[in-house]
Protein backbone atom coordinates (compact mmCIF):
# COMPACT_ATOMS: atom_id res chain seq x y z
CA UNK A 1 0.00 0.00 0.00
CA UNK A 2 1.40 3.43 -0.88
CA UNK A 3 2.86 5.71 1.78
CA UNK A 4 2.18 9.45 1.79
CA UNK A 5 4.03 12.28 3.52
CA UNK A 6 1.55 14.94 4.62
CA UNK A 7 2.76 18.39 5.61
CA UNK A 8 0.41 20.63 7.58
CA UNK A 9 1.15 24.37 7.78
CA UNK A 10 -0.19 26.44 10.67
CA UNK A 11 -0.35 30.17 11.32
CA UNK A 12 0.03 31.99 14.61
CA UNK A 13 -3.60 33.10 14.40
CA UNK A 14 -4.80 29.52 15.07
CA UNK A 15 -2.63 28.77 18.12
CA UNK A 16 -5.40 29.19 20.73
CA UNK A 17 -7.93 27.13 18.79
CA UNK A 18 -5.36 24.41 18.06
CA UNK A 19 -4.63 24.23 21.78
CA UNK A 20 -8.37 23.83 22.42
CA UNK A 21 -8.88 21.10 19.80
CA UNK A 22 -5.52 19.30 20.22
CA UNK A 23 -6.89 16.53 22.52
CA UNK A 24 -9.55 15.59 19.93
CA UNK A 25 -6.99 15.87 17.08
CA UNK A 26 -4.53 13.60 18.89
CA UNK A 27 -7.25 11.09 19.80
CA UNK A 28 -8.22 10.95 16.10
CA UNK A 29 -4.56 10.39 15.18
CA UNK A 30 -4.15 7.71 17.86
CA UNK A 31 -7.07 5.78 16.36
CA UNK A 32 -5.37 5.91 12.96
CA UNK A 33 -2.13 4.60 14.48
CA UNK A 34 -4.06 1.70 16.03
CA UNK A 35 -5.59 0.84 12.65
CA UNK A 36 -2.20 0.99 10.90
CA UNK A 37 -3.24 3.90 8.68
CA UNK A 38 -0.98 6.46 10.36
CA UNK A 39 2.65 5.37 10.73
CA UNK A 40 3.97 8.43 12.56
CA UNK A 41 3.19 12.09 13.15
CA UNK A 42 4.39 15.08 15.06
CA UNK A 43 4.63 18.86 15.04
CA UNK A 44 7.61 20.89 13.87
CA UNK A 45 9.41 22.41 16.88
CA UNK A 46 8.91 25.96 15.59
CA UNK A 47 5.11 25.55 15.59
CA UNK A 48 4.84 26.15 11.85
CA UNK A 49 3.17 22.83 11.09
CA UNK A 50 3.42 19.07 11.33
CA UNK A 51 4.50 16.00 9.39
CA UNK A 52 2.24 12.95 9.19
CA UNK A 53 3.15 9.67 7.47
CA UNK A 54 0.14 7.68 6.20
CA UNK A 55 -0.62 4.46 4.38
CA UNK A 56 -3.46 4.94 1.92
CA UNK A 57 -4.76 3.22 -1.21
CA UNK A 58 -4.57 6.48 -3.15
CA UNK A 59 -4.48 10.27 -2.88
CA UNK A 60 -8.28 10.57 -3.11
CA UNK A 61 -8.86 8.27 -0.16
CA UNK A 62 -6.23 10.17 1.84
CA UNK A 63 -7.87 13.51 1.04
CA UNK A 64 -11.21 12.21 2.35
CA UNK A 65 -9.51 10.94 5.51
CA UNK A 66 -7.70 14.23 6.15
CA UNK A 67 -10.98 16.13 5.89
CA UNK A 68 -12.11 14.28 9.04
CA UNK A 69 -9.19 15.60 11.11
CA UNK A 70 -10.62 17.81 13.90
CA UNK A 71 -8.07 20.49 12.98
CA UNK A 72 -9.38 20.43 9.39
CA UNK A 73 -13.02 20.51 10.50
CA UNK A 74 -12.24 23.58 12.62
CA UNK A 75 -10.31 25.24 9.74
CA UNK A 76 -7.06 25.35 11.73
CA UNK A 77 -4.73 24.14 8.96
CA UNK A 78 -3.52 26.83 6.56
CA UNK A 79 -2.13 24.46 3.95
CA UNK A 80 -1.92 20.71 3.36
CA UNK A 81 0.65 19.17 1.05
CA UNK A 82 0.33 15.42 0.53
CA UNK A 83 2.82 13.56 -1.65
CA UNK A 84 3.32 9.88 -2.26
CA UNK A 85 6.63 8.80 -0.79
CA UNK A 86 8.72 5.73 -1.58
CA UNK A 87 11.05 4.90 1.32
CA UNK A 88 13.97 2.74 0.24
CA UNK A 89 15.94 2.54 3.50
CA UNK A 90 15.09 2.73 7.17
CA UNK A 91 12.07 2.14 9.38
CA UNK A 92 9.42 2.61 6.68
CA UNK A 93 11.19 0.72 3.88
CA UNK A 94 9.90 -2.70 2.85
Amino acid sequence: MPIFAVHYSYSDSTIADRDTHRPEHRAWLAGLVESGTLLSSGPYPDGSGALLIFRSDDAGQLKELLARDPFAREDLIDDVRAVEWVPVLGAFAP
